[in-house]
């Protein structure tokens, strides 16, 4: 199972300069597409390569089908990993501007290639680095081509046929990572039906960190899921969100915290509501 892994600031600042550190900047905003890559134009950690979310960590939309976010092709990805330098044994550092969520679809589409060691987030993001007083560069970093050879691992998946028919079983645990009002329907800024999944629970992503945008402890984040599972078991377990993104910080928090890493439902809400037969709840 991949183990998640979080790097301080000061810890990344230190390794910085040996060679086979990777670096991924995943600044991402839904409402700006554009925004990650400016940012990054204007100023990066030192190394960093610019992933972006929909053109790098999804693949393309299908009109009525999918969701916002597909899964991208497994052979697409492992070709951008070898582009930005990685090999099977390179350290990857992923960062985003703080609370993970972008960085965490970067994490998981690796250990869903089997790429499960030397893979951190940057505890806090940006926003962290910028007050420990670590500087920007606006350098774009020279890179040798990796050699990563990926395989998917499909059992860390669940499609919505196969959600559908589960629903209603007694050892599923199904977390919603998206906002309370999102979840119970009492609001929807992004897709055009509001509620959740039969049978979910909201566990919204940003409840993993602490008033410092760093992640909770180990401990915090054990008692958290503990409440959702309710005694049964993790390897049952079944993330979603909006589209497959932040349900990734639960996945990541959730191996903080020492469980087995669950199944996500990667075309999540948004795939959900495509179609008219599948139920949709509000409240709570």
């Amino acid at each position: 199972m991949p183990l998640a892994q979080l790097i301080s600031p000061q810890q990344l600042a230190e390794r910085q300069k040996p060679d086979g550190l990777v670096i991924l900047d995943c600044r991402f905003a839904l409402e700006d597409p554009d925004y990650g890559l400016c940012s990054y134009v204007e100023g990066h950690i030192e190394g960093a390569q610019y992933a972006d979310l929909e053109r790098h960590l999804s693949g393309p939309v299908t009109k009525g089908v999918s969701g916002r976010h597909p899964l991208p092709a497994p052979d697409a990805l492992v070709a951008q990993l070898r582009a930005w330098g990685i090999n099977a044994d390179s350290d990857i550092v992923l960062y985003d501007d703080g609370p993970g969520a972008y960085a965490a679809r970067g994490w998981w589409l690796l250990a869903w290639l089997g790429k499960r060691e030397g893979v951190f987030i940057l505890d806090g993001g940006l926003k962290a680095w910028h007050a420990a007083g670590f500087p920007l560069s606006l350098d774009a970093p020279v890179v040798e081509p990796g050699t990563f050879a990926g395989t998917p691992d499909n059992h860390l998946l669940l499609d919505a046929e196969h959600l559908q028919k589960r629903l209603g079983e007694p050892g599923l645990t199904l977390i919603d990572a998206r906002a309370q009002a999102r979840f119970r329907g009492d609001v929807e800024p992004i897709d055009p039906i509001a509620g959740h999944i039969p049978g979910a629970q909201c566990a919204a992503f940003n409840e993993n960190l602490g008033s410092d945008g760093r992640f909770l402890p180990a401990e915090q984040l054990k008692q958290r899921f503990a409440a959702q599972l309710q005694g049964r078991s993790p390897d049952e377990l079944v993330a979603y969100c909006g589209s497959g993104v932040t349900a990734c910080h639960n996945l990541f928090a959730l191996s903080l915290a020492g469980y087995p890493l669950g199944k996500l439902y990667a075309g999540s809400w948004s795939e959900w509501i495509t179609d008219p037969a599948r139920e949709v709840a509000t409240g709570d």
